[in-house]
């Protein structure tokens, strides 16, 4: 009997989190670019219990999705794909953000999409951001959403030009993963299997808290005081909403995003930070 397979891309706070509840009894394969903390984590599932294969990967290279992909294919029957990994604003400039967070995306949904399990289910990790900025064109979103990933980042609307600095193009980044799902979940569909994505908000992992200390830092402490649950999620909370998204209890949703933020967007959406 085949054994399922979930795969983990991104070995940071919230893929750790949604490996632990996803894995007993399956297969995980934790992709991460980082070699010293992919060893690290795979050590310490391991340690836990888990049945844990890693993999290196470049998100922003087609060859090493595509060689991902065909390596969870291989593992058994692909059931659950988390896309974790992405770079943030004090992280890295225009061009590494859309070549991450924007490209990366839509090359594992479009590679993932041919070997995902009937009955299977994808989560992308997209962001609060997306839900700020401003939308583009219809035009434009359905070239986001649709185009093949090798050329979107030549798309007029993704030129790393448009952006004057990496917060506007990672905003327009999970803005554009939004997109890439809906487009995606037709596809998925054809195969019997689910795609949505999650946006969290400020989650207590290091790229959050290092966003926290950064430029933006001081605004968003001000949204999070403005919003309903008043504290910075935890890894805990995207693992448990993933699980809803994952699991058949969400067998008639997909497409789409749940936002996953503690209230924030309500919050200043309704003009309660004046």
């Amino acid at each position: 009997m085949a054994r399922n397979v979930v795969v983990i891309i991104g070995a940071g706070g919230m893929g750790q989190a949604i490996a632990r509840r996803q894995g007993p009894g399956a297969r995980v394969l934790v992709a991460d670019f980082d070699g010293e903390l992919l060893e690290s984590v795979t050590g310490g599932l391991r340690g836990e219990g888990y049945e844990v294969t890693p993999a290196a990967v470049d998100v922003s290279s087609p060859d090493s999705v595509v060689a991902l992909a065909e390596r969870a294919a291989s593992l058994g029957e692909v059931r659950a794909v988390v896309h974790t990994a992405g770079l943030s604003p004090v992280q890295a400039p225009v061009p590494a953000i859309l070549a991450v967070d924007l490209l990366g995306v839509a090359l594992v949904l479009e590679e993932f999409g041919k070997v995902v399990a009937s009955g299977g289910a994808g989560v992308v990790i997209a962001s609060m951001a997306g839900h700020f900025r401003p939308p583009v064109s219809d035009e434009d979103a359905l070239r986001l959403a649709t185009a093949p990933a090798r050329e979107l980042l030549s798309l007029p609307v993704a030129e790393a030009s448009r952006f004057s600095a990496p917060g506007e193009a990672y905003s327009f980044a999970k803005y554009a993963n939004l997109l890439r799902v809906r487009g995606a979940s037709p596809v998925w569909g054809e195969r019997g299997a689910r795609v949505n994505s999650i946006s969290p908000g400020v989650i207590a992992t290091p790229m959050g808290q290092a966003e926290l200390s950064g430029e933006s830092g001081a605004g968003m402490r001000m949204m999070i005081d403005a919003s309903n649950a008043k504290r910075v999620g935890a890894p805990a909370d995207i693992a448990a909403a993933a699980d809803f998204l994952l699991g058949p209890s969400s067998g008639f949703v997909s497409g789409t995003d749940l936002l996953v933020d503690g209230g924030v967007v309500a919050a200043v959406r309704t003009g309660r930070l004046g």
